[in-house]
């Protein structure tokens, strides 16, 4: 057992270290510092996601499209972000985590900048589809490089505090964007991501060492990658946790990708308003990580997971009610949504640690598995389903209910399985 977030010096008096190994860096970042690379790697993709938003009918009469061709500017993020996940963790297993991470954020501050210079709605989706295929290995590659270095209660944390970091972003992104787009234009969101991006790429240059030695890399040959998917896509135990991740945050997706729709037709507001549907949202997905960082090492990772159903069964039956009962209003349409938020954030961690140690030689292929299920998920709720729940709030309520039931059905199927396993 490797000994996760100790210095060369340590693992080569245990034992753990031989000659022609490569040690890790011997400047290996904190836990909190670890957590904001993490963090703030992911929240790209939420960026790319939110930010814009406010901006939907900008954008259409600039660019001269419909409603449907900026709402497919989504979908064309949202496509090839969830085709290149199953292939960032693979790379990064066999060239190093360092060097996808800056190529990822110097392919996004590109895809911004075009979508920042589009005359067309056909440029701006080629601008968003390479933010697409970009922003997905900081997600990828920011959870691997965590289980590089932490293990055990320490690596919980680390979860914890990305969740609780990352978490930041749906609140901070829309409402950045209907700022801007009032002071600015919005044009200037997509000059925003593309700063941001580059500040990412310039601090991970000077700050981020190499987590993964070339003695523990893994030859991208398309036989073993086909081994390795292979294996990963036969293990009911991880097919079973990454679908339980994907439905308790797909659950909570369909709010923030009707966004558009319910804050200005369902609740009245104005573009510079998305803060009044994300800042709930995020407040408590924050208390979630906060709890979930508490309850590290204290209980198990089984029970933690259950006790975020329990409260996100509290929360979804409360939404179907008030729906149900009163119209669309505030703060009524909004009161279950931090509750949810706080629950599955209080599953995150666990469920990520229990899923990536299922393949604990090949994480970064494990993230990559982990992280497409639940993209894919993003992916079909916004171009098929969405639409079809936008015009009712009770068809939101019970769409978010059904999912967070999907996900704890599968995770207890997870457990059943692991139990059989190792059972005599």
């Amino acid at each position: 057992m490797e000994l996760k977030g100790s210095g060369p010096d340590e693992r080569a008096a245990s034992g753990l270290l031989t000659p022609q190994s490569d040690p890790l860096p011997k400047a290996l970042p904190g836990i909190a510092a670890m957590a904001a690379i993490a963090a703030g790697l992911s929240m790209l993709g939420q960026f790319a996601i939110a930010t814009y938003l406010p901006a939907f009918a900008s954008m259409g009469d600039a660019l001269h499209a419909t409603n449907a061709q900026v709402q497919q500017s989504l979908t064309a993020y949202l496509l090839p972000f969830a085709l290149m996940l199953p292939w960032h963790g693979a790379i990064s297993d066999a060239v190093g985590r360092r060097r996808m991470i800056l190529l990822g954020s110097a392919l996004f501050t590109i895809g911004s900048l075009i979508c920042a210079g589009a005359t067309g709605i056909e440029t701006l989706h080629a601008g968003r589809a390479l933010q697409g295929v970009s922003a997905g290995i900081g997600v990828i590659v920011g959870r691997a490089m965590v289980r590089d270095v932490f293990d055990g209660m320490q690596a919980q944390q680390v979860m914890a505090l990305v969740a609780m970091i990352f978490a930041l972003a749906p609140a901070i992104a829309p409402v950045c964007g209907g700022w801007l787009l009032l002071w600015t234009g919005w044009r200037s969101i997509f000059v925003f991501l593309a700063l941001v991006s580059a500040l990412l790429l310039v601090a991970c240059w000077r700050w981020v060492p190499e987590t993964l030695p070339p003695a523990r890399r893994h030859p991208l040959h398309p036989a073993l990658l086909a081994r390795g998917y292979g294996s990963m896509l036969t293990h009911w135990r991880f097919v079973a946790l990454t679908l339980a991740n994907a439905g308790v945050n797909v659950g909570i997706y369909v709010y923030i990708f009707a966004a558009p729709t319910f804050v200005t037709r369902h609740l009245g507001l104005g573009a510079q308003s998305f803060g009044w549907l994300f800042i709930p949202i995020v407040a408590g997905i924050m208390l979630g990580s906060l709890v979930s960082h508490r309850m590290a090492g204290k209980i198990s990772p089984v029970r933690s997971v259950l006790l975020g159903h329990a409260v996100m069964l509290v929360a979804a039956i409360l939404n179907i009610a008030v729906t149900t009962l009163h119209a669309a209003a505030m703060p009524w349409a909004l009161i279950a949504l931090p509750v949810y938020g706080a629950g599955m954030t209080i599953t995150q961690p666990s469920l990520q640690l229990l899923a990536l140690d299922c393949f604990p030689e090949r994480r970064g292929l494990a993230s990559s598995g982990y992280v497409t299920v639940q993209q894919f998920g993003n992916f079909l709720m916004s171009a098929l389903l969405v639409p079809l729940l936008l015009d009712s709030t009770v068809k939101l309520a019970l769409c978010m209910a059904a999912l967070q039931l999907f996900g704890l059905i599968m995770f207890m199927a997870a457990q059943r399985h692991r139990v059989a396993v190792v059972s005599p």
